[in-house]
């Protein structure tokens, strides 16, 4: 087994939530990975905003799902 040393400063060690300074391989990436999912979404939800996506009733996105399905299959023939 070998052991990798990783320097983090004291505010990324909260932000990622972490409780022990010596941990296995898995679980720092499922760490890292969370953190990079959570900032990604939190992405996601501005430009939704940004761009009026996050207004938008269930009706609508079926009803754009429905249009962009049926835009492919005249596009297709």
């Amino acid at each position: 087994m070998q052991t990798l040393t990783v320097s983090i400063s004291d505010v990324e060690y909260s932000m990622f939530g972490m409780k022990t300074k010596s941990f296995n391989f898995t679980d720092f990436v499922d760490i890292i990975s969370r953190e990079l999912m959570r900032q990604n979404l939190n992405s996601c939800v501005r430009l939704a905003e940004k761009y009026g996506l996050s207004e938008m009733t269930l009706e609508d996105i079926n009803n754009e799902i429905e249009a962009t399905r049926a835009n492919r299959s005249g596009n297709a023939s």
